[in-house]
C-alpha cells in the first residue's frame, strides 16, 4: 500500500472533505480492518491566491514544490493537491514533483469520458473558469468545456470567497449557483457540469435539472485510493 501525501488548506473546509471521503472510499474497498497512510500539508490559500492573481507562475510552482518535498520526505509515495485552481501550473509541476502527482483535471475527463459527456460546464474560481487548463485536457477525450458568462463568472467568484471558503452555506446562494446552471442547460445544451472548485461540492451536494454533477473532490479521492491500493 502506497502512502498518500496531500496538499490541503485550497481551501480548509474543502480539506476535511477530502479527508472524510478518503476514509469512507478506503473503507468501502478494504473493510473496517485497516486505514491509509495519509500525510497533510495544509498551506496557505492566500499566498496560492496572491500568485494566481498576479500571474507568477514560477512562484507558484515553488511554492507548491516546497509543499510536496515536505510531503516527499515525511514518507509519501505520490501526492495529490485538494484544489482546482493550483492545477494552472500542474504540467510544469509534475515534472519537477520528487514522487508522481495524481491530477484532479485529468482523472475528471476520465470520469466525464466514462459516463458518455461531451460537453460540460464549469464552475470554478475565475482563475478555473477564465483560464484553458481545464479545456486543453478535456480536449484529449473530445469534450468541449463552457463556462459561464463574465458576470455569472464574478458572482461564483464572490460567493466562493466571501461565503463558501469560509464554510458558510446560505440557501440564496444555492439557489443563484442553479440559476446559472439551468441558463447553461437551456442555452449551451451542456450535458453535466464540473464543479471545478473542491468548495462547490459543499453546496451543490446533488445532481439537479437531470444533468450530472461531477464532483472533482469525490472523482479525485476514488483515483487516489486506487492508486494507494495498486
Amino acid at each position: 500500500m502506497k502512502k498518500i501525501g496531500m496538499i490541503g488548506g485550497f481551501g480548509p473546509e474543502s480539506t476535511i472533505d477530502y479527508y472524510r471521503i478518503m476514509i469512507e472510499q478506503y473503507r468501502l474497498l478494504q473493510g473496517d480492518e485497516s486505514l491509509p497512510e495519509i500525510f497533510i500539508y495544509s498551506m496557505d490559500i492566500y499566498n496560492l491566491l496572491n500568485m494566481v492573481g498576479e500571474e507568477r507562475w514560477d512562484d507558484l510552482i515553488e511554492y507548491l514544490l516546497k509543499g510536496i518535498d515536505t510531503l516527499y520526505r515525511a514518507g509519501a509515495d505520490f501526492g495529490i493537491i485538494s484544489a482546482n485552481t493550483p492545477h494552472i501550473v500542474f504540467n510544469k509541476l509534475k515534472c519537477l514533483s520528487p514522487i508522481p502527482l495524481v491530477s484532479i483535471i485529468e482523472e475528471t475527463s476520465k470520469k466525464a469520458k466514462e459516463i458518455g459527456l461531451h460537453k460540460v460546464g464549469l464552475l470554478g474560481t475565475s482563475f478555473t473558469m477564465r483560464s484553458s487548463f481545464y479545456q486543453d485536457v478535456f480536449s484529449n477525450d473530445n469534450i468541449s468545456v463552457v463556462v459561464p458568462r463574465e458576470k455569472e463568472q464574478d458572482y461564483i467568484q464572490h460567493k466562493l470567497m466571501t461565503e463558501i471558503e469560509l464554510g458558510e452555506f446560505h440557501e440564496a446562494t444555492r439557489k443563484g449557483l442553479l440559476t446559472i446552471v439551468k441558463r447553461m442547460i437551456d442555452e449551451e445544451s451542456i450535458q453535466g457540469l464540473v464543479l471545478g472548485c473542491t468548495e462547490l461540492p459543499l453546496i451543490l451536494t446533488k445532481d439537479a435539472f437531470g444533468i450530472p454533477f461531477l464532483n472533482t473532490t469525490k472523482i479525485h479521492v476514488d483515483s487516489a485510493i486506487r492508486y494507494c491500493l495498486s
